[in-house]
């Protein structure tokens, strides 16, 4: 049996797993600036899972808990398989992708073209059920193609809720997997916030999270007055300093706000042990890029580390120079001021 969810606040404020983006160095980083924060991975497929490096695939920090495992798939044993790996891994959380409309997902008969097969996502997840004890949930999107409106949602939660999930992440735009790419799906289909507020209305038992176009916690609070959580995206991603107020606001108002300098000095020992183990400065310098986004130094500290961190050899030192220009274009831009 799967165990109880900790609480409605687990999935208060999550940052959506993203491609090429939310790996493990990025998580790391993202943990140093929000604790509580839920955090997910890249979407895994389960072969890759079950036949691929587990270690360079699954592998990460304990520091970074709680983390999710999102799973692309749609064949029940190996759903069931790939979710138990993931526990034995130790993640938090095992995530079902219905979401995600790009062709080679849509090819592998899974994310949002799942929608509309639900009773396919039920059988997934009542096998995953069987084998794990940490929550097994959905990430989903409002609908498909032509195919949506309150029922068709509705009916798809219903047959998934009943094979026991429990917490659906709803991604408020429909997905056409014709004609659109994936990113144009992610901006062009418009936002229907007010369909996932009825679905919560509907169905109170179940946590219902918002995700879409959220990009300021000033947005967060107000979803959370009526909805149980907010997954955001691409604004964490680019923007990541976003979260540093977002435990105290949404969490704990006697949490500590890290200082932009305070989240660099933390992040150097992870840095020292990674490149030590052989990772190349820039596969972590890379998400680090927008730390100083919209504040004086960004450009200074940017540049340094594109400019460097590929270099060979490169290492710790380069993000401890990139701050210290940073900090200096600031005080220049302060004292000019």
């Amino acid at each position: 049996m799967e165990k109880g969810l900790t609480g409605v606040s687990s999935h208060r404020l999550c940052v959506a797993p993203m491609m090429d983006w939310t790996d493990r160095h990025d998580r790391f980083f993202l943990r140093l600036i929000s604790r509580h924060a839920r955090l997910y991975t890249e979407m895994l497929t389960t072969g890759a899972v079950i036949h691929g490096d587990r270690a360079r695939l699954l592998g990460f920090s304990r520091e970074e808990h709680p983390v999710a495992l999102q799973l692309g798939g749609a064949d029940p044993a190996a759903m069931a398989q790939a979710a138990a790996i993931g526990q034995t891994w130790g993640y938090d959380e095992i995530n079902i992708n219905c979401g995600c409309p790009s062709d080679r997902v849509q090819a592998g008969r899974f994310g949002a073209c799942l929608m509309a097969e639900p009773d396919v996502v039920a059988a997934c997840a009542q096998a995953m059920r069987r084998e794990v004890d940490v929550p097994v949930t959905v990430k989903t999107r409002i609908g498909i193609d032509a195919d949506a409106g309150d029922e068709r949602l509705g009916r798809f939660v219903d047959t998934v809720a009943g094979a026991g999930v429990r917490v659906f992440i709803v991604h408020a735009r429909k997905a056409w997997l014709k004609g659109l790419s994936p990113k144009e799906n992610r901006e062009k289909p418009p936002l229907d916030y007010a369909m996932v507020r009825r679905l919560k209305v509907a169905r109170p038992g179940l946590s219902i999270i918002l995700n879409g176009g959220v990009e300021t916690l000033d947005q967060a609070e107000d979803c959370l007055a009526d909805l149980d959580g907010v997954m955001i995206g691409r604004a964490a991603y680019q923007s990541p300093y976003m979260l540093a107020e977002a435990d105290r606001r949404l969490f704990d108002p006697s949490a500590p706000v890290a200082s932009r300098a305070e989240i660099v000095e933390r992040l150097i020992g992870y840095i020292e042990r990674q490149t030590g183990q052989g990772v190349p400065l820039a596969a972590i310098t890379r998400h680090i890029l927008g730390l100083f986004a919209g504040v004086p130094g960004a450009r200074a500290w940017r540049r340094h580390l594109s400019e460097e961190a590929h270099r060979p050899g490169a290492d710790a030192s380069v993000v401890r120079a990139a701050l210290a220009r940073a900090e200096a274009s600031a005080a220049a831009v302060a004292q000019a001021a």
